[in-house]
């Protein structure tokens, strides 16, 4: 049975989106590259937020005679102090912004949890903080410039399994009471950037600022590169169980593409879309959706996800 690939249609592929100003994070490889790729493509000017970014300007070389322009410009999620000094660049040279993909994530292997310059576990630091703060450093941009979007990658992971449904500990974030596993650490960031979607999509109504959560799909990028051998070989292990899901760059920036440029997604404001996927344990997830409702209700529950709003705020000083 062939897979199922949701793919943007070609209007949306085509729009003009020339003067309009992007930022992509972890743009160097992957989603993130193939995402740039497409904005560039169709004239849009994206700041590439890079850790690495030597990577960032050599990938970027591939964009030669694109219509649009780019930018390359260092971005740290796990350190606060990079999140504030990338915004603070940012606005000193763009007076606009259109789009916002939060695209980096990583997961952190090891029998113990790894914390950041500003000791918060890695894995929610990454994944969810950084980006947390990044946004809110650039809302009133995102606000003056609507309609604009903002994407923030998810994973099919956030879903977990009927038995098992992944959610956050607001009592303990940083694993400093309970026992550290990194794929639930993984699994539980990507709860928190569901509930983060649908938050700031309540509180930008009528703004005309649009949210998103996804899951891009299966992609060949460089996620749990350099990560130990342990990483390497979990990787490796799970890659038999993808097939059937989108294995290309291409198709899975599509979701995230679908999200910050149809006429369609801006409807659906604060919801989670998803590439198809063989590792949801819910059978009518497997083909994914534009948009599809999350069967975790622990990522849909309106009341934590103001919480976790407040106690993020407080965690990356933004209510001193």
């Amino acid at each position: 049975m062939a897979r199922r690939v949701l793919k943007c249609d070609q209007e949306t592929l085509q729009k003009d989106l020339s003067g309009k100003v992007y930022i992509v994070t972890g743009a160097n490889s992957g989603v993130g590259l193939e995402t740039t790729r497409q904005l560039v493509r169709q004239g849009g000017h994206v700041v590439m937020a890079c850790r690495r970014v030597e990577a960032g300007e050599e990938e970027a070389k591939t964009f030669a005679g694109l219509s649009g322009s780019w930018e390359v410009m260092r971005l740290d999620l796990a350190e606060l102090r990079s999140v504030r000094d990338f915004a603070k660049a940012f606005r000193s040279n763009h007076e606009r912004l259109d789009g916002l993909v939060c695209n980096a994530g990583a997961v952190f292997m090891g029998n113990e949890a790894a914390y950041t310059a500003d000791d918060f576990e890695m894995t929610i630091g990454v994944n969810y903080l950084g980006h947390f703060l990044l946004t809110e450093l650039l809302l009133d941009l995102l606000e003056s410039s609507s309609p604009s979007r903002m994407v923030i990658v998810s994973s099919v992971v956030h879903a977990g399994r009927p038995a098992n449904r992944p959610k956050i500990h607001l009592d303990d974030l940083h694993y400093r009471e309970r026992a550290y596993r990194a794929f639930d650490a993984y699994a539980e960031a990507k709860v928190a950037d569901v509930l983060y979607a649908k938050e700031l999509a309540e509180r930008l109504k009528g703004t005309g600022v649009s949210v998103f959560s996804v899951h891009p799909g299966w992609a060949r990028s460089n996620f749990g590169r350099g990560g130990n051998l342990l990483m390497r070989t979990m990787l490796t292990i799970m890659r038999p169980l993808t097939r059937g899901m989108s294995d290309s760059n291409e198709d899975s920036a599509q979701t995230s593409l679908h999200c910050m440029l149809s006429d369609d997604a801006a409807q659906h404001s604060g919801a989670y879309f998803s590439q198809s996927s063989a590792l949801y344990r819910d059978k009518q997830c497997k083909n994914g959706g534009w948009p599809m409702e999350s069967p975790n209700p622990n990522a849909t529950d309106m009341e934590t996800a103001v919480e976790l709003v407040q106690v993020s705020r407080q965690l990356v000083g933004l209510d001193k």
